[in-house]
């Protein structure tokens, strides 16, 4: 009978929770949806560009889905610059060459199969050449999956930690009465928010930094760009988690409530950052992961880290940043109102 009591008790207080029972129900619903939409997406068809090919060759590559694009040699070369194409075949010294852009791995090695196995399949209208030299603008020819996708992930785990620690922070500071006191003196709102952003925001940059930092010089994440800016979009990143943590916070009661929050807004930023190619996917979901902050940072990352590019290539990522940092700062002001009426 005690022990009815005790189930009984915990049932009618998460009946009461009408949160916690949503978030239980409705979150793993959300994700598997969403993961069915993404692995149930197209077949990624290789994007090459050609160059002064036979017409016999282009017409094997077309009967194989590829996505061809017809340069000379300068577009072509602009092309892979701005990874419009996975890699260029270009047959303009009468043997194939084949450029990759070299950034994805797992798009270059299906190029290169692809090219390859079209070259060897007969009747050939040109000689079989010895060797199809390949080259890469960005990345070398073994790199590995990690150095890939080892960005995206430095990205993310700024974000998670810094989101999931906020917030929780945040809760408490709302619990131990600490935040009802300083919304008792005459400092506003938005005077709350910007202290709490900026004490956070120093051990939050320091975080950010320091994953940054292990994960190229201890991990050896290949690295061909700057490392500062490195370091400028990952406390950027460690600024948007902090705003959107601690707003998140305002909806949840407890610390578990906020770690259910974590299905709904932590998976569908991972999903779409670049794990997964969103070209692949329905175009709806492609403007939805164009939306999300963490696929700006790890495009930025992926710029900074594998080609190498500057300030003014990741220009507007940085600006779409720094909007959504000040975008949920101001929501976190008018979440204070029920707190405190100012």
């Amino acid at each position: 009978m005690r022990i009815w009591a005790v189930a009984l008790r915990i049932l009618r207080q998460l009946g009461h929770d009408w949160r916690t029972m949503a978030l239980m129900v409705l979150s793993p619903i959300f994700v598997m949806t969403l993961m069915s939409l993404i692995f149930n997406s197209e077949e990624y068809n290789p994007r090459i560009g050609i160059v002064n090919a036979p017409a016999s060759f282009v017409e094997r590559l077309e009967e194989k889905d590829a996505v061809l694009f017809r340069y000379d040699a300068y577009g072509a070369e602009m092309a892979l610059a701005k990874d419009l194409v996975d890699g260029v075949v270009d047959f303009s010294n009468g043997l194939p060459t084949l450029e990759m852009e070299g950034s994805d791995p797992g798009k270059s090695m299906a190029v290169q199969r692809l090219v390859e196995a079209v070259l060897r399949e007969p009747p050939r209208s040109i000689a079989r050449p010895p060797l199809l030299e390949v080259t890469y603008l960005h990345g070398y020819k073994d790199m590995a999956a990690f150095d890939s996708f080892g960005p995206i992930l430095i990205g993310f785990y700024v974000f998670f930690f810094v989101f999931l620690i906020a917030g929780v922070s945040f809760i408490g500071e709302r619990n131990n009465g600490t935040l009802e006191r300083i919304l008792a003196t005459p400092l506003r709102r938005w005077e709350v928010v910007a202290g709490y952003i900026l004490g956070f925001g120093f051990f939050a940059v320091l975080q950010s930094g320091l994953i940054a930092w292990y994960s190229i010089r201890v991990l050896g994440i290949f690295m061909v760009g700057s490392f500062p800016l490195v370091l400028a979009v990952t406390s950027l990143t460690a600024m948007v988690g902090l705003a959107i943590g601690t707003f998140i916070s305002a909806f949840a009661d407890n610390e578990l409530q906020m770690i259910q929050f974590v299905p709904v807004v932590i998976v569908p930023q991972l999903f779409f950052s670049g794990l997964f190619d969103l070209g692949t996917m329905p175009k709806p979901l492609q403007m939805a992961g164009r939306g999300m902050p963490l696929w700006y940072v790890a495009d930025a990352l992926r710029n900074i880290m594998i080609r190498g590019t500057g300030f003014e290539e990741i220009l507007l990522h940085m600006g779409v940043l720094a909007a959504t940092c000040l975008l949920f700062a101001t929501a976190n002001v008018l979440a204070l109102k029920k707190y405190r009426r100012l």
